[in-house]
């Protein structure tokens, strides 16, 4: 059987603890992974989780809003699906909000961090093909007017990462 080309959708900000339902953390629990493949996603989880497609999407919106969910969406295997690349970019501190938010603004880009280091801002970008991913890439660096630096994928060592959040 093939391994799928998609896992992962929801991403978390794990350093956030609002208060949250025992629905709210079953949604977060059972959807980090395992998110359904179909043209009806939501509502085939709001029926597993004996609810509706309307507060699902309610609680995706309210969690995503108190950035406790950064975001909802697929995140491909590399090399399984298109081409993927972990870049890099040195960031002025001041810009680091503003440069951030426009590396999030691709939909390609599927995790942005901060990190301490001269080179303060990693994402890991998924595009069809090499092509879109070097066009991302250069996009990136036009509207910031900075260098990004490319680290493509030499050996995987750790794949499929979810946590339970709740037990």
């Amino acid at each position: 059987m093939a391994t799928p080309a998609v896992k992962n959708y929801l991403s978390i900000a794990t350093d956030l603890e609002p208060e949250l339902s025992e629905l709210e953390k079953r949604l977060l629990n059972e959807y980090q992974k395992g998110f359904p493949l179909s043209a009806t996603p939501y509502a085939d989880i709001a029926k597993q989780l004996g609810t509706s497609e309307a507060l699902v999407l309610d609680i995706l919106q309210k969690l995503k809003s108190q950035g406790f969910i950064s975001r909802v969406g697929p995140v491909f295997k590399p090399k399984r699906l298109g081409s993927s690349t972990l870049a890099a970019m040195a960031v002025p501190v001041e810009k680091l909000q503003q440069v951030a938010a426009i590396v999030s603004g691709f939909e390609e880009v599927n995790h942005n961090y901060e990190r301490e280091h001269a080179f303060n801002l990693w994402f890991v970008v998924t595009a069809r093909n090499q092509e879109r991913l070097q066009q991302v890439l250069q996009d990136i660096q036009r509207r910031t007017g900075l260098a990004v630096m490319d680290l493509p994928l030499e050996q995987q060592f750790h794949i499929d990462l979810g946590f339970p959040l709740w037990c």
